[in-house]
Parts: C-alpha cells; structure tokens; sequence
C-alpha cells in the first residue's frame, strides 16, 4: 500500500485550509507536471480567469491520471498568474476543480508568456507503486 503525501503545519505558523506549509512524500517515483494553461485540447483559451484556472486544473489532473497518480499524491503547486490579476478569484475557481485538497503551494504573479493567459499551474506529485 503506498502512502499519501502528509501535510506539515507548524503551529505558530498562519493556517490555512486552502494550503499546508509542507508537505512530506512517499519515497518513489516522482512526477513533475509542466505549466499548464487554461485551454482546452485544440489549445484555445477558456475565457476569463474563473475559466482558465479550472481548465488549467483539469490539465494538471488529466497529467496525473495518465502517470497513474492523481490529486491526493499532489505535494507542491506553483500557480502562475498574471500581474494585476486578483489572487481572491483565483483560488475562488480552484474548487470546482480541484477541490478540498491541502498542498504546499507558491503563488506568483508574472507576465505571461502567451497573450490572453491569467493562469498557469505546475504540480510536483508522487507516483503510487502499481
């Protein structure tokens, strides 16, 4: 049986249910998911940013499901977004595709690098035995 990703917390550390301040893998084989952007399989973009986030999160879950891993072996996310885009709204569209899923995670603000883009998503996730 292989083990989940295991959040660390330290107490005097601010606490959010959204993320974990670490988080501890399973020793194995490690899966390392490329930015992925909110479009869709012809590559056009999802339009706003609500859109674009959960495209780009559904991305990042069809990667995971294809190396056999999946959301809950996640341990760190770097999200991608574009200056001046609010954050709020952001994570605000994670839940529906993402969920209730703590992770470590790093948010960013950046110029994107294709015109039209607000969000772009990576992922370091472990690779169950199997």
């Amino acid at each position: 049986m292989t083990s989940l990703p295991t959040p660390i917390d330290r107490p005097e550390l601010f606490q959010s249910p959204a993320f974990a301040q670490g988080m501890i893998a399973p020793a194995g084989r490690t899966l390392y998911v490329g930015g992925q952007n909110g479009t869709d399989g012809t590559g056009a973009l999802a339009d706003g940013l609500g859109a674009q986030t959960e495209q780009a999160l559904r991305n990042v879950l069809a990667v995971l499901a294809e190396a056999g891993s999946g959301p809950e072996y996640v341990v760190k996310q770097t999200i991608y977004l574009a200056t001046g885009i609010d954050p709020g709204e952001a994570y605000a569209a994670t839940a529906a595709a993402w969920g209730n899923r703590r992770t470590a995670v790093t948010v960013l603000a950046v110029t994107p690098a294709r015109v039209g883009a607000f969000a772009e998503i990576e992922a370091v996730a472990a690779v169950p035995a199997g």
